[in-house]
């Protein structure tokens, strides 16, 4: 929810490293890990004597690490580093795209953010049966079929554009009421935002969105600070829709080789269930406006 205005995070890729490291090793304990534990511990999680035993680097070795210093780090010691903190799969990539923007700089890895679809894009897009969108790496909704914006209809009501799914959640009231589920919609959306700025640290389109967010937002800001970052490439999502209710729906995202940064995001429900029903009466409901309106046109003219 809207908060005062704060202080505006850098996207600083050292100390993005030595806050990222700092918050993984705080949440092991020795026990986690396999380790003996010998009398009272004064700080949460593990040390960094501990981390740097299982790793099998020394101790100075591994505090310039956490230090935020990655310049020139062999893969191997960041994945000895990656084991002895048990980082997921996300987490993993994370920290290798942290060693990579420690090196000379770039002005990103994989493109700033595109705001183009090509026409071939939108042919597949209105191909499809199912709400589909097309994203860049800011989320930025570029492109959608009917049912897409069907679907996300609550978010373009807002007249800004392009539209943006994170503006949405953290800055749009009406977010708590579409997304039933906000605090993991929310826990989600900064996860996949620290990832993407982990891959293109030098984007400043996508700086510049950190910085409005945490501006504008308490709750983003809290979130931020934690340092969780996640895949999004598939996943579960409760929409509650203005017109037919809650929809309980999966999404894939498929990246577009020819367009680097560019995805389509596809919705599905479980067929037979009730939020396939719900997503059929919503393309009834678009398809009779859509007919209503074509009459209300060719009256006019």
């Amino acid at each position: 929810m809207p908060g005062n205005a704060g202080t505006v995070p850098v996207v600083d890729s050292r100390s993005a490293t030595r806050e990222f490291l700092t918050t993984r090793r705080a949440r092991l304990t020795p026990e986690q890990s396999g380790l003996p534990v010998f009398g009272a511990r004064r700080v949460p999680g593990l040390r960094r004597e501990e981390v740097a035993l299982l790793a099998g680097v020394s101790v100075d070795y591994y505090t310039r690490l956490e230090r935020g210093n990655l310049s020139g780090v062999s893969d191997n010691v960041l994945e000895a580093v990656a084991r002895a903190l048990q980082l997921d799969e996300a987490e993993r990539a994370h920290l290798f795209d942290l060693a990579r923007a420690a090196g000379p700089a770039r002005r990103t890895r994989r493109g700033s953010a595109q705001h183009r679809v090509r026409p071939g894009v939108q042919r597949i897009l209105d191909a499809f049966n199912a709400p589909a969108y097309v994203r860049n790496n800011r989320r930025d909704i570029l492109a959608a079929n009917t049912l897409g914006e069907a679907l996300y209809s609550e978010l373009f009501r807002d007249p800004v554009r392009p539209v943006n799914p994170f503006r949405f959640v953290f800055l749009n009231p009406r977010a708590h009421d579409f997304f039933p589920d906000w605090d993991r919609t929310a826990d989600d959306a900064v996860a996949s935002l620290r990832t993407e700025v982990g891959r293109n640290p030098h984007d400043r389109g996508l700086s510049d969105l950190v910085g409005e967010l945490s501006t504008g937002s308490d709750e983003f800001r809290t979130r931020w600070a934690a340092h969780n970052v996640r895949f999004h490439r598939t996943g579960a999502k409760r929409l509650r829709h203005p017109i037919v209710g809650e929809l309980d729906l999966t999404f894939e995202a498929m990246e577009l080789a020819a367009d680097p940064g560019l995805s389509i995001v596809t919705y599905t429900a479980e067929p037979g269930s009730r939020s396939a029903e719900g997503l059929n009466l919503l393309a009834s409901w678009t398809a009779t406006l859509q007919h209503e309106q074509t009459i209300s046109a060719t009256d006019q003219a």
